[in-house]
């Protein structure tokens, strides 16, 4: 699938080997279609938080 990059940008980010085994449970244990997907979730769920406090 193409990234359509008027609405998107694409970010290299280099992350421990702990935190991607995090981020792989969380993925399955949602049942995500993607890691990517996974990672845009947990991001925005921060946010979310930053912005409530």
């Amino acid at each position: 699938m193409a990234v359509d990059k008027s609405k998107n940008t694409q970010i290299l980010v280099t992350f421990p080997n702990e935190m991607v085994e995090e981020i792989k449970k969380y993925w399955h244990e949602n049942q995500l279609d993607n890691r990517n997907e996974a990672i845009r979730q947990l991001v925005a769920s921060g946010l979310k938080k930053e912005q409530s406090e």
